[in-house]
């Protein structure tokens, strides 16, 4: 079998060690954030305050990050910024009130925030263009496979205690962030010379000038709304009031949920590289649409796992899809349209928690995952939009097209 790091810098391989170490604490602690939001006696609305709060941090400082990024490094900043994740984690395991679990949640988001933009730099500053795709499919596939375990693991130790699984995954970020720092090095990556001539990279007027780069944005905004704002606040909550389950079981959905994903990850990822950007994010469109419905009107466990499952297979399709259109249609280095294609994702985990939870305080679980299910319904007919991006122009040539087509 050939090496998925085969013709990929070294930088990527230690990216991806890292980013996995990432992956499976937030597997483990992500079941046990709204119960033990929970435990403090508030209601749903303020659980998904509690998951917003990391992205509302996120979305405030995405630029900033990227500066930082250009200013003192890739290393330097991922390394820093998940050291910061790993401190605000373990305080929050600590915490004694809502307030001060808000508070350190919070705190968080910048270290995330600067850790996920210099990854993202990582791949595009030292990446070909004929390698990024893929680049992209093995950094997001180490989430995945994180993913896998974390969920399970997490469940498990929220049955014993609900604070444990914030310190495991302080735990593990302490282990990325080392990686990171003493390995995450290389010629292609780094401070940015300001004396390079910056006439070639695209910049954020003439990234918004883009159609395709404007429908992604929205589809990282929905796609963050449906895969983590919804299963990140009251899905939890949902499992275990609605269905009278456990923590356990959310876990083991959402653990099934990254197998399947994973499973199939890079087979969606060639499917987008030989039919096109277009025709990956149509079926991924459909097939989560589909699994959001079945979320909405589950009353069993075996629909709730089913629903997990399917959401699984269509992700593998759909969350690659933005990030591959954006690479398609931009040029350079790009840092600042990056970010702001970050701090679109972060939006919609930021705003969808929150009307979510509120939604299910007034009306029910189920009216929160129907709203929900519409909401995605302006994803599916944007994608039916979006022009094809993948080709084998030249990039000059290509954005200068894709502006004439937007005009």
């Amino acid at each position: 079998m050939q090496s998925p790091f085969k013709d990929l810098p070294r930088e990527v391989s230690i990216l991806v060690a890292a980013s996995f170490f990432v992956a499976v604490g937030f597997g483990i602690v992500l079941p046990a954030i709204p119960v033990f939001a929970k435990s403090f006696g508030v209601n749903n609305a303020a659980i998904g305050l509690m998951v917003s709060a990391f992205a509302i941090t996120r979305f405030a400082s995405g630029l900033i990050s990227g500066t930082l990024v250009d200013k003192f490094g890739e290393r330097a900043v991922f390394s820093s910024g998940v050291f910061m994740v790993s401190v605000f984690t373990f305080l929050a395991g600590l915490a004694q009130s809502y307030e001060q679990l808000l508070f350190f949640r919070a705190a968080g988001g910048l270290g995330s925030s600067m850790f996920s933009v210099a990854a993202g730099s990582v791949i595009m500053r030292s990446v070909d263009d004929a390698h990024r795709g893929r680049a992209q499919s093995v950094y997001q596939g180490s989430f995945l496979l994180g993913g896998i375990a974390g969920p399970a693991i997490g469940g498990l130790l929220s049955v014993i205690s609900l604070r444990a699984p914030f310190f495991v995954y302080s735990g593990m970020l302490l282990c990325s962030g080392t990686v990171a720092f003493f390995f995450l090095k290389g010629e292609k990556i780094g401070k940015v010379d300001k004396s390079m001539d910056t006439s070639d990279h695209t910049t954020v007027r003439e990234a918004l000038a883009m159609k395709p780069y404007r429908i992604a944005l929205v589809l990282a905004f929905i796609g963050s709304w449906v895969f983590f704002g919804l299963r990140a606040s009251i899905l939890p909550i949902f499992v275990t009031e609605e269905l009278k389950s456990t923590t356990a079981v959310v876990g083991y959905g959402l653990a099934l949920s990254a197998v399947i994903q994973g499973a199939i990850l890079l087979r969606a990822g060639r499917y987008s590289d030989e039919k096109g950007r277009r025709a990956a994010s149509i079926i991924g469109g459909q097939v989560v649409l589909v699994g959001v419905l079945l979320l909405t009107f589950a009353v069993h466990i075996w629909m709730y796992l089913l629903a997990m499952a399917i959401l699984g297979f269509g992700g593998a399709f759909l969350s690659t899809s933005p990030a591959s259109i954006v690479g398609d249609v931009i040029k350079g280095k790009g840092g600042k349209v990056i970010a702001i294609f970050q701090m679109a994702g972060d939006a919609g985990m930021m705003v969808g928690p929150i009307i979510i939870g509120a939604v299910s305080d007034i009306y029910s679980y189920r009216s929160a995952f129907g709203l929900s299910a519409a909401i995605f319904v302006i994803a599916l007919v944007l994608v039916y939009q979006i022009p094809e991006t993948r080709n084998v122009e030249e990039p000059q040539v290509k954005n200068l097209r894709l502006l004439d087509e937007d005009l």
